[in-house]
C-alpha cells in the first residue's frame, strides 16, 4: 500500500503543478473565474493528506515495533 500512497502523491504533484501553471496563465489574460483559483485546490488538499500519511508512516513503524531499531531493506 505505501507504495501505491508514493505514486500517488507523486501523480497529484504534477496535478497541482499543471493547475498553478493553468491558473497563472488565465491571470495573463485577465481576470480569471473564481473556479479556476480552486482548481488547484483539490490536489493539494490530497497532496496533504496523502503527504501526512508518509510524514508519519516512520513514526508508526517505530511505534508497533515497540521502539525496536527499523530494519533496512
Amino acid at each position: 500500500m505505501n507504495m501505491w500512497v508514493r505514486q500517488i502523491h507523486r501523480w497529484l504533484s504534477m496535478a497541482f503543478t499543471a493547475g498553478v501553471l493553468v491558473y497563472i496563465v488565465a491571470m495573463g489574460q485577465g481576470q480569471p473565474p473564481a473556479w479556476l483559483g480552486l482548481f488547484a485546490l483539490l490536489p493539494l488538499i490530497l497532496l496533504l493528506v496523502t503527504g501526512l500519511y508518509l510524514f508519519a508512516l516512520p513514526y508508526a513503524v517505530r511505534w508497533r515495533s515497540d521502539g525496536r531499531p527499523i530494519a533496512q531493506e
